[in-house]
Order: structure tokens, then sequence, then C-alpha cells
């Protein structure tokens, strides 16, 4: 019986190209983060990022990919992720039995970030597999082959979760947590928010300033019927329907009021909130149609 063999249909350069990113993402850095991340790069420290829902940590590791030219093998966590997702499987494939590297097996053999989100989602023995790639050891044992990977010199693992969301159930172990080096991200501060949202929306000035202005208002009501903050994200969600011919109060309602919660009286509250910052434009709104 012939011994299976590991994937070798596509070259190393058309696997590993597919994972860049072909354009400069849209990326304003609020504090050093800049920095650390490449010193983690250049001295094979693997990096952690956490921080709220939505405040940029996905971005930052594609502008990061980007500015140091290397792939990027994001792999979203969840708790049916098993090691073989992440390492590989063999296959049958025209009558042959074939390896195929997983996500991380690719990042480890080719070089690139392997950028693991919401780490905390994943199996605790799951995670496992990754101590020997955190370490000075660099290196990732493949059971169902036998053999051996040595990191290349360009791989850099990187995992994200969100603080707010973690329990005794759902938490790093301190033999993992310590491997790292961490980035801590919070909501931007209102002048960098404004440009984000400019940014990404096209939305004038005084809209961007307006959203983020709402934006740290209503993250005030966390812990008062909020779990969490509202995300850069939403506003940015808003900046784009606006742009795309929504009134701002509907806009704000449709990403924001109902997204974050269920609850009449919170609903209320952040719709009071919008209403300090756009209840202006309504009833202008409301003039021009009466004329």
């Amino acid at each position: 019986m012939d011994k299976p063999q590991r994937k070798t249909s596509m070259n190393t350069a058309t696997v590993i190209e597919q994972f860049r990113v072909k354009f400069e993402p849209n990326y304003v850095p609020q504090a050093n983060e800049v920095s650390i991340f490449k010193a983690a790069f250049k001295t094979k420290i693997p990096l952690i990022i956490k921080g709220p829902t939505g405040c940029g940590k996905t971005r930052f590791i594609e502008y990061m990919a980007h500015e140091l030219n290397l792939p990027l093998i994001t792999v979203s966590c969840h708790e049916d992720l098993t090691a073989a997702d992440l390492v590989g499987r063999y296959l049958f494939k025209d009558d042959q039995t074939i390896w195929q590297d997983g996500p991380l097996t690719l990042a480890v053999r080719y070089g690139g970030i392997c950028y693991l989100d919401e780490i905390v989602e994943a199996r605790k023995d799951t995670t496992v597999i990754i101590h020997s790639l955190t370490d000075d050891r660099r290196m990732l044992y493949v059971d169902k082959t036998g053999e051996v990977v040595r990191a290349n010199h360009n791989f850099m693992m990187v995992l994200s979760y969100n603080p707010g969301y973690q329990s005794i159930v759902k938490d790093l172990k301190q033999s993992t947590k310590q491997r790292f080096a961490s980035l801590t991200f919070g909501h931007p501060d209102i002048d960098v928010e404004m440009r984000i949202i400019r940014g990404e929306t096209g939305v004038s000035e005084e809209i961007s300033e307006k959203l983020a202005e709402m934006g740290a208002k209503i993250r005030q009501l966390k812990g008062y019927g909020l779990d969490e903050g509202v995300s850069t994200r939403l506003l940015v969600y808003v900046g784009r329907l606006i742009q795309g011919g929504l009134p701002a109060m509907e806009a704000c309602n449709a990403a924001i009021s109902q997204t974050l919660t269920e609850e009449t009286e919170v609903v209320e509250s952040i719709n009071n909130i919008v209403k300090l910052y756009f209840g202006e434009l309504m009833e202008a709104s409301d003039d021009v149609q009466e004329k």
C-alpha cells in the first residue's frame, strides 16, 4: 500500500500568496502598538491582543501584516475547533490519500502571521498544541504524519480575545498566557475615532465628530443596562447607513439601539443620547418635508 503523501498540488508561492493583505487597511494608530508589534516580530515573541468587541483588534493585525509584508492566516475560534482543524488532516483525492496542511501548519511551514481570533472560544485541549511554537523551540509536531515542522523565520503567533467575556470556564490558562507578550486595546479617543469613522465611511467632519462623541456618551451606559459599550464598528455602520441615504436617527436605531439591547428602557436611553447629537438634523428634515 502506497504511503500517504503530503499535498504538493500547489507550489509554496501559490499557497502562501493567497493570504497576503493586498491593500493597506485603514488603521489609525492609538499609541505605541505598532512599534511593540514590530519589536515582538523581530525578537520572535508571540502576542496576545486584548480588547472589547469592534475596537480594531483584527484591523490592527491586518495593518501590521501589510506593514511587515507577511501573509495573514486567520482562524475564527469556536468550541468545536479541533487540533486537526488547525494542524491538518488526511484527504482522499484522485485515488490517493494525501496530507493537507491546516492553517497553523501553513503559517509555520511557509512563514506568516497565524492569528487565532477569540482564542478563549476554542477548546483547551486544542490550544495546548501551540505551546511548542510559543517558546524557544518554535516547532510543531504533526502527530498524524510524525513530522516535526520547524517554524519559518517569518512565522508569528498572535491571539486575541475580549476580556469582558472572560469567565472561569472561558479563560486562557496561565501556562498559555505566560508564553506571550500582550497589548491591551480600548475604545479610541474621540479624535482618533472621528478619523476612523470619516476614513471608513466618507461622512462629513461634522457627522463623524457627532458619532464619535455620541459613542463615548453611550459607553457610559455600560453597567447600567448595557453589557458592552457601542463599538467603533457599529459607529462606522451608522456612518455607512447615513451615506446610503438613511436619516441619522434611523441609522442609529438600526445599527446601535436595536443591536445592543432588547430592553425597552435601555433602548430609550440610547435614543435620548442619539437625539442630543442628531435631533437638530431630524427637525431640519421634518421642516423640509413640511415645506
